[in-house]
């Protein structure tokens, strides 16, 4: 008999019908009677007092409805907290508005709210605003520099977060004595997150429920609902936030943003809805970026390759304020815990800072801060690989984890993985091929092939003990489900995880459809309303299925305890002696003698005087889960096979080739599709994307005829290998693999064009790597490759 089990397999995503068939509703989807529709005045200056904000003109456009200012709203300040001292964090608020200054460009100032959106744009062009304008810092260097500007007073020297979380005793003898030390100095360029929809809210007032009502794209819509109720001053449960469908995220939308509050306090002014749709522009200069990070690292090895101490300053540029609610210690401190990764790496000693300049805030983005660190490492392996004359792949086995559980220098203990298995296969693939072969033919041919490998892990299943080690007044972990059958044998179940791409309708079902024993058509899986789950953190760095997948096991299997006992009284029996069997309750000791689910129902519901009396009416079970460690960790390796063509300096991917272990993958085919996704982002972080600024703090990004983003032309096909180490910590033994392939492609491209460049003596270490920048190394020109 075929295993009937749906867990492993590529169960074809149940989204895909409704949405590939227009049938899907995001929020611009969203029409309601009388719908207003709104835009910001935005700044168009990076730093300066405002001196005046006049929207008397806005308010005579044809149109135009109402235009806002702080001053008429009162909104309250959105602040992220750390529960740090002052000299390791300084808390900035973020106006809803800015009020008496403003801090970068695009930054709201304003709102229009008109009968179209059309009027909303024509009323922007007639406000007038004022200012005094001061000199922006457009660098971490100028930002850090004696005597700059501040551009908040109370965080002196620019500097929102300043922490050095591990100090190994003896570190600095260790690189006194060391007979390899290499150096590397990594810049990583700003990145805007690019989701395929941009970020909107739809706000109004429910006078029957006495509700406010912001239909959003948000990954965190419990967290919107906190911030929201805050800042408009009406209890919680006055606020309701429903996610409709939702056109990506990559964690930009796990940050609590101004203008969906702006909105909301307008339609509470109006009473009308508002609609706010982000426009690309803004979505590309104004919204919350990421990435931009610089690293100086040594690291120690012994003449046989084996590290010895790794040394690191780690420099974040946050823009100008603290996102909420992970506060501008999102990734310096990522950074600063985890960068020792799948190497075992004896002493450590770390500094990491956020600093804030006149940009667009940051926010988190797919990786956070793993890109970057995992680059400077294995860029500090391929180094002393090359002082030490031993080759890359084999430095690399010498120092990978192999023993689990593992505690590190950093104090974090690693489950186990596949760390060298995947380092092996990996390489093995790359021969098997004959590219080794085609590199050394090439050569003769005056053309320029590189190869490049990346090892690295994935933390993911961080439960509420991980996030408070980062000391954050909000912690996020746990998760809650509820799975509830009705009279017809069907079952809803509730997450408090956020899909907006990852199919979670599909995998969540899986789950619940195999711990239950029913078709998975009968399952039907509900997100993203705070009105109907209890509570939830939403989707990031890898939690849904580790955290909310677990929970939602547990509670299928809760009902299905519940459905035992009830077919036990039924039979005179102990539930122990019954066993769940395909939409039925069977007799262990007679597999003859069944109650199908929708009868067990019927007495639940419709007869609850049959029931045990320990056994209340209903269907219903609920279930919580969190981790109580320091979560999982996925691996994965890449490697690279790249073509540098001299007369352009383009870098052309030739192989790609991941090997990976997410544990139990529920739905191989979503893995994969994370994956290759996550992989494009990556690609596009070390070759094609970054937002850069002029002196006077305007960034170069405001269209895609700016922002270089790579398409299929530019992304090469992907093979992926799976292994699997079941987790021991989660329910289903799945591992997270939402952020892989991002954390492992900037570093495996770099090393394959620095491969291919060897025979130039030049090293590239930051990225993105520009053909100009190549073209230049080829030709053995400095300047030019710096």
């Amino acid at each position: 008999m075929d295993d009937p089990r749906l867990i492993g397999r590529s169960v074809a995503r149940r989204e895909d019908p409704r949405l590939l068939s227009g049938r899907g509703r995001f929020v611009d989807d969203i029409q309601l009677p009388g719908m207003l529709h709104a835009q910001f005045v935005r700044s168009t200056v990076a730093h300066g007092l405002i001196t005046s904000i006049d929207l008397s003109a806005v308010r005579e456009v044809p149109g135009v409805v109402a235009a806002y200012t702080a001053e008429d709203l009162l909104l309250g300040d959105i602040t992220a907290l750390l529960g740090r001292p002052t000299h390791e964090f300084v808390p900035t608020a973020m106006p809803v508005l800015a009020r008496d200054r403003v801090r970068y460009v695009g930054e709201p100032l304003a709102v229009v709210v008109a009968r179209d959106a059309y009027a909303a744009e024509d009323g922007l062009e007639a406000a007038r605003v004022g200012y005094e304008t001061l000199a922006p810092l457009t660098s971490e260097e100028q930002a850090l520099a004696p005597g700059a500007a501040l551009v908040h007073d109370e965080a002196a020297h620019n500097t929102l977060v300043d922490v050095s979380l591990f100090a190994t005793e003896g570190i600095d003898g260790i690189f006194d004595d060391a007979p390899c030390v290499v150096h590397v100095s990594t810049r990583t360029g700003r990145q805007n997150a690019l989701p395929l929809e941009t970020r909107g809210v739809v706000a109004h007032w429910d006078d029957r429920e006495e509700q406010l009502v912001l239909q959003t794209c948000t990954q965190v819509p419990h967290q919107v609902r906190t911030v929201a109720s805050r800042s408009l001053g009406l209890d919680e449960r006055k606020v309701r936030v429903i996610v409709p469908d939702m056109g990506g995220g990559f964690g930009l939308k796990c940050a609590v943003g101004r203008e969906e509050i702006a909105a909301a306090a307008a339609a509470l002014r109006l009473g009308r809805p508002v609609k706010w749709i982000e426009d690309r522009k803004d979505a590309l200069s104004a919204s919350f970026l990421a990435r931009e990070q610089h690293y100086e690292v040594r690291a120690a090895f012994d003449a046989h390759g084996t590290i010895l101490g790794l040394d690191a300053d780690v420099v974040c540029d946050m823009g100008a304020y603290s996102c909420y609610p992970f506060t501008a210690g999102i990734e310096p401190l990522m950074a600063a815990a985890e960068m020792p990764g799948v190497y075992k790496v004896p002493a450590y000693r770390v500094r990491g800072r956020a600093v804030t300049t006149n940009k667009a805030p940051t926010a988190p983005y797919r990786g956070v801060s793993r890109p970057q660190y995992v680059m400077v490492v294995e860029r500090l392996f391929e180094r002393a690989a090359r002082e030490l004359d031993i080759d890359p792949v084999e430095i690399r086995r010498r120092n990978v984890i192999t023993d689990f559980p593992y505690t590190g220098v950093n104090g974090i203990t690693y489950d186990p993985g596949s760390y060298l298995e995947a380092l092996n296969l990996c390489e093995r693939s790359v021969r098997d091929e004959g590219w080794y072969e085609r590199q050394t033919a090439a050569a003769a041919e005056g053309r320029h092939i590189g190869i490049g490998y990346s090892c690295f892990s994935e933390r993911t299943g961080y439960g509420s003990t991980a996030f408070a080690q980062r000391k954050m007044a909000v912690v996020p972990g746990f998760d809650i489900s509820e799975v509830r059958m009705d009279t017809s044998g069907a079952v809803t179940v509730t997450t408090g995880t956020m899909s907006h791409g990852q199919s979670h309708e599909t995998t969540m079902a899986q789950i619940v459809a195999d711990e239950l024993g029913l078709d998975i058509g009968k399952v039907r899986i509900h997100q993203g309303d705070t009105e109907r789950i209890t509570y939830g953190w939403g989707t990031f760095a890898s939690r849904s299925i580790t955290v909310g997948g677990s929970a939602v096991r547990l509670a299928a299997a809760k009902l299905g305890d519940k459905l035992c006992k009830i077919a036990a009284a039924h039979w005179d029996i102990a539930p122990e002696e019954t066993e769940l069997d395909r939409a039925r309750v069977r007799r262990k000791d007679d597999h003859s003698a069944v109650i199908g689910y929708e009868q067990l129902a019927d007495i639940a519901y419709l007869r609850a005087h049959l029931l045990p009396k320990d056994v209340e009416p209903g269907l219903t079970a609920t279930a919580t889960f969190d981790v109580f460690n320091d979560g999982t960790f996925s691996n994965a390796t890449h490697g690279v096979v790249v073509e540098l063509h001299e007369g352009t300096g383009q870098v052309e991917i030739l192989r790609y080739i991941c090997v990976e272990d997410v544990g139990v993958a529920i739905n191989p085919q979503v893995v994969e599709g994370q994956c290759r996704g996550g992989i494009a982002q990556g690609i596009a972080g070390a070759l094609f994307e970054q937002v850069t600024y002029d002196a006077q703090g305007e960034p170069s990004a405001t269209s895609f005829m700016d922002y270089k983003v790579p398409t299929a032309q530019e992304i090469p096909d992907v093979t992926i290998h799976h292994l699997s180490t079941p987790c021991a910590f989660t329910e289903t033994g799945a591992k997270g693999a939402g952020e892989g392939g991002t954390i492992g492609a900037p570093a495996a491209v770099l090393n394959a064009v620095n491969d291919g460049l060897r025979a130039t003596g030049i090293e590239l270490d930051h990225t993105p790597i520009t053909p100009g920048t190549v073209h230049g190394a080829l030709r053995g020109n400095l300047e030019h490759a710096s």
